[in-house]
């Protein structure tokens, strides 16, 4: 495993190109060594790799048997994080993932003492598989963890360890059992993936991998220690005006009630994405960015990271049901529609007008 520090001065433009060129070097080979294990789906890789590294959490969607629980595990592998796994369930409870608190009682002395038993939420990469599967009192254990990194039990709260990930898988909710994340759960996931069918092709490697003596598995290539510093540094890359203005404008034309809306979106669109949508445009854009050698995020980087970022924050109507329109569909409208080159507002008055 690598033992690569990773440091930098902000004034010294040569030692933060040596960085990036560490972060890039770095994020290629532990792309590379999930890749050992995991066959096609680099798209799926490359966008939970992105969101670790943003520091963000990832909600991977597709059928079963497509290889989600295994990506994660094998992500588990090749970094040296605390790994733990919760099946998620219609009878799993609460404190099932954030622990609980019990009444211990000593057998020399017999003193009773109360004690908390740390639930599997209190480790740094968290599998939360089939999430969609448990029910929505149970879904909802996860809220504080994922946004605040802490969890309150009885009355006290308590931190996450750092870095903290929760990676969940989930499957389509027109399948039978499941209960549709609700719009505050999902907004907490940086990216939503989508993992499609594999092809002939991959298929086939697949059974050639898996149906021998020997499976292959991950090495461990990373430490939490660099993940953390790689993020620092990913989150001081640059971000240009005209840049995080896309990025504004993009998020503000998903809203229904403003004038840049789109009116080929009114008939599947009933709610817009939140402030989070444009902080992970940004903080993802800035992560493809240094991942690429570069210190400055681009449109193309906003636009790269649009359909993950903003999928499953769109609010869609049932006629986006009926008409088989999905978030991806309609965010690839977004990116075609939002022009790119408008010119920035030089001051904004009290009623949100531009000057």
């Amino acid at each position: 495993m690598s033992r690569t520090t990773l440091e930098w001065n902000p004034a010294d433009l040569d030692s933060v190109r040596h960085a990036c060129e560490v972060v890039r070097g770095q994020f290629a080979q532990l792309r590379a060594e999930i890749g050992r294990v995991i066959v096609g789906q680099q798209r799926v890789v490359d966008e939970t790799l992105v969101a670790l590294f943003a520091g963000g959490h990832v909600l991977l969607e597709g059928v079963p048997g497509l290889g989600k629980t295994l990506l994660v595990r094998t992500i588990g592998e090749a970094l040296e994080l605390d790994f733990a796994r919760i099946q998620f369930t219609p009878d799993v409870m609460p404190a099932d993932v954030t622990g609980t608190t019990l009444v211990v009682e000593h057998e020399a002395s017999r003193k009773r003492e109360i004690v908390f038993r740390p639930g599997p939420i209190f480790h740094q990469l968290v599998l939360a598989d089939e999430i969609n599967r448990a029910t929505p009192k149970s879904q909802s254990a996860l809220l504080e963890a994922m946004q605040e990194r802490t969890v309150t039990t009885a009355g006290e709260t308590r931190s996450l360890p750092e870095p903290f990930f929760v990676l969940a898988t989930q499957n389509p909710v027109e399948q039978e059992g499941t209960y549709p994340l609700p719009e505050a759960q999902l907004d907490r996931f940086l990216f939503k993936v989508e993992v499609p069918n594999v092809s002939r092709d991959d298929l086939n490697e697949i059974l050639s991998r898996t149906t021998g003596d020997q499976a292959p598995a991950a090495r461990r290539r990373l430490d939490g220690a660099f993940l953390l510093s790689a993020r620092r540094l990913m989150r001081d890359a640059i971000v240009a005006p005209h840049v995080q203005d896309y990025a504004i404008r993009l998020v503000l034309a998903t809203h229904p009630s403003h004038s840049t809306f789109p009116e080929s979106l009114s008939r599947h669109v009933n709610l817009g994405a939140s402030p989070r949508a444009a902080q992970a445009l940004v903080t993802a854009a800035k992560v493809l960015a240094v991942a690429d050698g570069r210190y400055a995020a681009s449109i193309d980087d906003i636009r790269r990271v649009a359909p993950a970022a903003l999928r499953h924050r769109l609010g869609l109507t049932f006629e986006a049901g009926s008409d088989g329109v999905r978030g991806t569909d309609l965010v690839n409208t977004l990116i075609r529609e939002v022009p790119v080159d408008v010119p920035l507002l030089d001051s904004i008055d009290e009623s949100g007008e531009a000057a």
